[in-house]
């Protein structure tokens, strides 16, 4: 089930990127980065059609990837590099190239946006979009370059290379298309990562962590501490909670220490027992 489970999202990642490309990108001749901005270079040029160039570039980058990355990154790939150009071209065809608005910013933003979230469903899957994604593995494994660099740096070469046929105006929104899916992307690989970091100093450590473990069923870790000015020796309890529990926790904590202080902050993922491996209880 959980195969299955990873193999509707990146069907669904890769749906979301072609709806991006037939409805706002194509129909108002916005340049991107990529496979699929190399393919607009290709149609513009030499008249292939961006469904047949990205089909066929895939292929080629998913052999290449295969032969010098192995089977196990064959494996992830081969879903994206049949299924994306396949739906787009049936996209292509059902709308017969028109979109959703002439608004060159409103196509902007919403492609940037579908853009985002389909590559960040794709690679929270554990999977990769395949094409313009394997270069930069290629070259990470062989030179040892930074796979983010390198692709910032070819997506800013296929942007240049549009120029033959983009007014500077379209470069700027391609510009803009690149770096709003990029945060996009970020902000969805870091959905329900996020966690906020709680620690209570306190002369009632040990009755918050109590609390904290009974009430909210967290873990708590008690860490000795010693007062700066009073010396006074005593415990800081730490734990991790969701933001939703946060207020809880400052709840629980004051109605057993008002003066207690506490110290907040956000982390970005947390890993081990109670988050990504199922509790234990003793």
């Amino acid at each position: 089930m959980n195969n299955i489970k990873k193999i509707l999202i990146i069907l669904l990642g890769n749906t979301l990127y072609a709806l991006a490309v037939a409805l706002f990108i194509l129909p108002n001749n916005l340049i991107t980065g990529g496979t699929t901005g190399l393919a607009l270079v290709f149609q513009h040029q030499l008249g292939i059609p961006v469904s047949a160039f990205v089909g066929v570039f895939n292929v080629v980058m998913f052999i290449l990837g295969g032969i010098v990355l192995g089977k196990s990154f064959a494996l992830t790939t081969i879903i994206s590099t049949f299924y994306y150009p396949f739906i787009l071209s049936i996209f292509e065809k059902a709308l017969g190239g028109s979109g959703m608005t002439n608004d060159t910013m409103l196509a902007t933003i919403f492609a940037g946006l579908l853009i985002g979230a389909g590559i960040g469903m794709v690679i929270r899957a554990g999977a990769s979009t395949g094409g313009m994604d394997i270069p930069p593995l290629i070259l990470n494994k062989k030179l040892n370059l930074s796979v983010s660099g390198t692709m910032s740096v070819l997506d800013c070469l296929i942007l240049l290379t549009q120029m033959l046929f983009a007014s500077q105006e379209k470069i700027l929104y391609g510009i803009l298309l690149v770096l709003l899916y990029t945060m996009v992307l970020d902000k969805v690989l870091m959905i329900g990562k996020n966690q906020m970091q709680i620690k209570i100093i306190s002369e009632k450590s040990e009755a918050i962590s109590e609390i904290i473990r009974t009430k909210l069923d967290r873990g708590t870790t008690l860490i000795h501490s010693e007062g700066g000015h009073t010396r006074q020796e005593s415990y800081a309890v730490l734990t991790v909670v969701s933001s939703r529990e946060l207020s809880k926790v400052n709840d629980l904590a004051m109605e057993i220490d008002p003066n207690a202080f506490m110290i907040i902050n956000q982390v970005n993922e947390v890993r081990g027992r109670g988050f990504t491996l199922h509790k234990e209880y003793m």
